[in-house]
């Protein structure tokens, strides 16, 4: 596992649901080309409504259904990482999205138990 602390980078990713890249979801494919070359993690955070370069409003409201609803990806990385990613998202967003970076401070970043796994200390 790759550790992770201190002053790194956040980037965000702004696109919408109905992106694509070879035929699949941009946000589930960028994810799993992220996850292929070693980042740290990312997450895929799908939005109810939002309005972009555009100025459309896409909201999820029944009244004024729309199928491109927004979606965020986050990427918290170091500098290596954030570099190597540039060219990534040149490649694969081809439409429009918003790319923003910022530094963070990270406290903690450690895996999950596994599930069924007892600690082996006092009690």
């Amino acid at each position: 596992m790759r550790v992770l602390d201190g002053n790194q980078f956040l980037v965000r990713i702004f696109l919408g649901e109905s992106d694509r890249f070879h035929h699949t979801p941009l946000s589930r494919a960028l994810l799993e080309r992220l996850r292929r070359e070693g980042f740290a993690g990312a997450t895929v955070i799908h939005g109810v409504a939002g309005f972009g370069a555009s100025s459309v409003i896409h909201t999820s409201s029944l009244i004024e259904l729309s199928s491109d609803l927004p979606v965020v990806i986050e990427v918290v990385d170091d500098e290596a990482h954030v570099e190597k990613l540039l060219p990534i998202l040149d490649e694969m967003v081809t439409g429009g999205a918003l790319v923003t970076v910022e530094r963070v401070r990270v406290l903690k970043y450690a895996a999950a138990a596994k599930r069924g796994s007892r600690s082996l200390g006092p009690s």
